[in-house]
């Protein structure tokens, strides 16, 4: 009679210890369900198809700090594209160097007006020069913020005689402002300062 009521007892530990056993089982499945179903939503979520000529494009979502080099390296180089590409006409002048004043704060404001007092805008129109800008590399470093950026660059001011060749190295930092027809990218150029523009070659026409 005891030995039956052992094995019953026992019986119920091993009973005890399957249903816990399988318990602990269910609660991992569902766990697992939920954070792969979780990560598969948030995936669906991050890609989007653009339609673009009849044809369906898969695009990816990304987090601001991703893109940053990226955004802040094209908004460098639309600025200096803005303000050092000059044409012997008032109004492309105007309009350029209005274009490049939204990207940056009163420091580039204080160099145009520099040159304007120097007579160089009315220099270019009197003397109907050109003058364009390449970039050669822009350096971001988006350890600290406001996040420091150096560019080189070759300039090419091409006058009825000649073309000059002339380096330009400028530098400044990056601040986070809100995107805008005016300023796409979001960015703000901040301290702006030219630490090296001199001629490196110059060539008859």
């Amino acid at each position: 009679m005891f030995q039956q009521f052992k094995n019953i007892d026992t019986a119920f530990k091993h009973v005890r210890l399957f249903s816990l056993f399988l318990i602990a089982a269910c609660v991992a499945l569902c766990g697992y369900t939920i954070y792969k179903s979780y990560d598969i939503v948030t995936e669906t979520q991050g890609r989007i198809y653009i339609l673009a000529n009849g044809k369906a494009l898969e695009a990816f979502s990304a987090e601001r700090k991703d893109n940053i080099p990226v955004e802040g390296r094209d908004h460098v180089k639309m600025f200096h594209h803005y303000f050092f590409t000059l044409h012997p006409d008032d109004k492309v002048i105007q309009s350029n160097i209005q274009k490049a004043l939204y990207l940056a704060d009163g420091s580039a404001q204080k160099q145009h007006d520099n040159l304007r007092e120097n007579s160089y805008y009315a220099n270019i129109i009197s003397g109907n020069v050109s003058q364009e800008i390449t970039i050669d590399s822009i350096r971001i470093d988006i350890d600290e913020y406001p996040f420091y950026f150096r560019c080189t660059a070759k300039q090419k001011i091409i006058r009825t005689t000649s073309i000059v060749t002339r380096n330009l190295i400028t530098e400044g930092y990056l601040r986070n402002v809100s995107r805008s027809d005016n300023n796409p990218h979001g960015f703000l150029i901040e301290r702006w300062n030219i630490l090296e523009n001199k001629d490196i070659k110059s060539q008859n026409r």
